[in-house]
């Protein structure tokens, strides 16, 4: 493949060509290949295999692009669409790397696998002028209805995922603007038993307290609402398993004697704000000492050394970047503190930003989870729902910066291209069956999660969220408050390529829920006296 690259003054021929390594030699050591990108831009060409740079003729003007290996191009074709659909939806990537390798393989049929549903050539469904699906509401609530009914037998082996099951379904339900109050009672009865008297919550009847579920249960609750709901929480008990779970180094474990990472943070946190429980660690924690008193105590240093050197965040420190993860970290300190000061605080932005732009691929239009991984329609949300925490980091220092001055916008456009994840959303993820549900991607089929997540991810790029700063993010009696005071607006930068039908309620985006129970939980417990 050759690619012209034109420029006012600078132009460079780039030649991507596939070369054979001779048979019995091996690559370069990872010192050599950091002293060919440190040191010298001859060595740095020429040793690298499958890569020139070539200086081009004067009348060279534009890009021109020739596919070396016929063999590698095969199926990449392009689809008919409506004329509505930008080419960059409905074409394959114009720079390729023509390594075949077992990753590069399952991409094309990915992208090959998308580009029907996205060009409007994948039957016989309905499409608006923008060449995008409706959002087939009554399909998707039936089939969450039916996920919240009497489970197949073998669901009992997911028997300690219950508490994820009503989570997703009733937020995907709200998110499509169900009412989910009556469920109040089916919810209370399933919860109850799974209660702990050393605080938290099992995933089912039975088991240890573990933060996942316990974390779910308190979404679910805050969702439905009602003091009798609210009343199940044993308060003080949490608060004492809680504190059996913060580690000396900052960190929480997910269950006692169990896994330490950022999950752990992300949630503790999660329920530590909406139970508005003391912020001082009980003396019998293994993090207390002297010096560190607090939940707070280490945390944030904690999330940070959690970074990679990628500009992503793992699980743990030193292990493999997650769009996921990089959510909990970010929402995690955003609980803690107002965004713009605590995220560029902790946290390498230019990295984190560079890395999750690169998780959104195009023809797709969907996010990754991962560095060399593909699309997923729960990333919509893990990796989308990470801008509005970035956006509102960049607007409050760009807010700063402009004190004093005669200018009063620090609005930050899109960092991502919505877009392109609602086009792979409405396109892809929908499952259009009367099986109804939302999915991972065309070949897979629909599941609670995946409805809850795409849908929060749907949310997110149809609202635009503000960070209010104006209020203290700890108040007098030491309960954390700046993931109250956020609100929202319809996103209308760019003229919407959904109807007005199709739009759905809004989720915090710390919490996940609706704005409004985090704020009447958060009241509710506020307003009751010390336990």
């Amino acid at each position: 493949m050759t690619i012209l690259i034109k420029g006012k003054k600078h132009r460079h021929k780039v030649a991507f060509i596939r070369r054979s390594m001779p048979r019995g030699s091996t690559s370069s050591s990872p010192s050599s290949t950091l002293d060919q990108l440190l040191y010298g831009e001859e060595q740095r060409v020429t040793n690298q295999p499958g890569f020139i740079i070539q200086e081009p003729e004067a009348e060279d003007e534009a890009v021109e692009y020739i596919p070396r290996n016929p063999i590698n191009t095969v199926n990449m074709t392009t689809t008919t669409r409506p004329a509505s659909v930008p080419d960059l939806f409905t074409t394959p990537p114009g720079i390729r790397d023509f390594l075949n390798t077992q990753s590069s393989q399952i991409q094309e049929k990915t992208i090959q696998e998308c580009l029907p549903f996205l060009s409007g050539a994948s039957g016989d469904i309905k499409r608006n002028q923008y060449g995008v699906p409706h959002l087939d509401r009554k399909r998707h609530i039936a089939f969450l209805h039916k996920s919240l009914g009497k489970l197949p037998a073998p669901y009992v082996a997911a028997d300690a995922a219950r508490p994820w099951m009503f989570y997703w379904a009733l937020a995907a339900l709200y998110t499509m603007g169900e009412d989910i109050s009556p469920w109040r009672e089916r919810l209370m009865s399933t919860i109850i038993p799974i209660q702990n008297i050393t605080g938290g919550f099992g995933g089912g009847n039975g088991q240890m307290s573990h933060l996942a579920p316990t974390y779910a249960i308190m979404l679910s609750l805050a969702m439905v609402g009602g003091q009798d709901a609210l009343d199940i929480i044993d308060r003080k008990a949490m608060w004492k398993w809680l504190g059996a779970l913060k580690q000396p180094d900052g960190g929480f474990q997910m269950s006692v004697g169990g896994e330490e990472d950022i999950r752990g943070a992300y949630c503790a946190m999660v329920i530590l704000s909406l139970l508005d429980l003391p912020l001082e660690l009980p003396r019998e924690s293994p993090a207390w000492s002297p010096a560190s008193t607090s939940f707070l105590s280490g945390l944030a240093e904690w999330v940070a050394r959690c970074q990679t050197f990628e500009g992503g965040i793992s699980c743990k420190p030193d292990a493999e970047a997650h769009g996921a993860y990089a959510f909990c970290a970010l929402a995690c300190l955003c609980i803690i503190d107002a965004p713009h000061i605590i995220i560029p605080k902790y946290l390498d932005v230019p990295a984190l930003i560079s890395w999750l732009s690169a998780r959104q691929y195009a023809p797709e239009g969907g996010f990754a989870g991962r560095t060399n991984k593909l699309v997923d329609g729960c990333y919509s949300h893990w990796v989308g729902g990470c801008w509005p925490l970035i956006n509102a980091c960049l607007e409050g220092l760009q807010q700063q910066s402009l004190a004093g001055t005669s200018s009063t916008s620090a609005y930050i456009g899109s960092l991502y291209s919505r877009e392109g994840l609602i086009r792979y959303i409405l396109c892809c993820c929908q499952d259009q069956t009367k099986r109804g549900g939302l999915r991972d991607k065309p070949s897979h089929s629909s599941d609670s999660y995946h409805t809850c997540y795409v849908l929060a991810g749907l949310s997110s790029a149809q609202h635009k969220w503000r960070f209010n700063a104006s209020e203290s993010a700890v108040e007098g009696g030491g309960t954390l408050n700046s993931a109250y005071q956020w609100t929202s607006d319809v996103f209308e930068e760019d003229s919407p390529i959904y109807e007005e039908e199709d739009r759905v309620e809004t989720l915090h985006p710390v919490f996940v829920i609706p704005q409004s129970a985090a704020e009447k939980t958060r009241q509710y417990f506020s307003s009751k006296e010390e336990f």
